[in-house]
């Protein structure tokens, strides 16, 4: 089963700390090294984004930064485990990088299973 992680908070223009980053990057490796990982990555700020909404049937653009917006995805990740349970856990192990190496920062990490090819069958 595929899950996607998805890191919230509300917009910053500081970096995260490099500790935190290090710490990161070393649990992503060793996602990878076992098979786990499928993809990730960081979200540049709304302020260089685009939203395409379709309001009452009128197709329109809108320019960042996104004012309204009282949190913002600032990077995701696509993960393969054996179950919900797990996807929550690795999340949870993120989560306290996030908790120890970078103080004061608030936000949530989102997990959502992805549709699986049997969700949707061939005729």
């Amino acid at each position: 089963m595929q899950f996607m992680m998805m890191v919230k908070s509300k917009e910053t223009q500081q970096m995260p700390p490099k500790e935190l980053m290090d710490e990161i990057s070393k649990l992503a490796q060793k996602a990878v090294e076992e098979g786990r990982m499928v993809l990730t990555g960081g979200l540049l700020p709304t302020a260089m984004s685009s939203k395409v909404r379709i309001d009452r049937g009128k197709l329109s653009t809108i320019d960042g930064p996104f004012t309204e917006t009282k949190e913002v995805v600032g990077g995701f990740a696509i993960f393969d485990f054996d179950s919900k349970a797990q996807a929550v856990d690795s999340a949870v192990k993120f989560m306290e990088l996030h908790r120890k190496y970078w103080p004061g920062w608030d936000g949530e990490c989102e997990v959502r299973q992805l549709y699986g090819p049997d969700d949707f069958p061939c005729k």
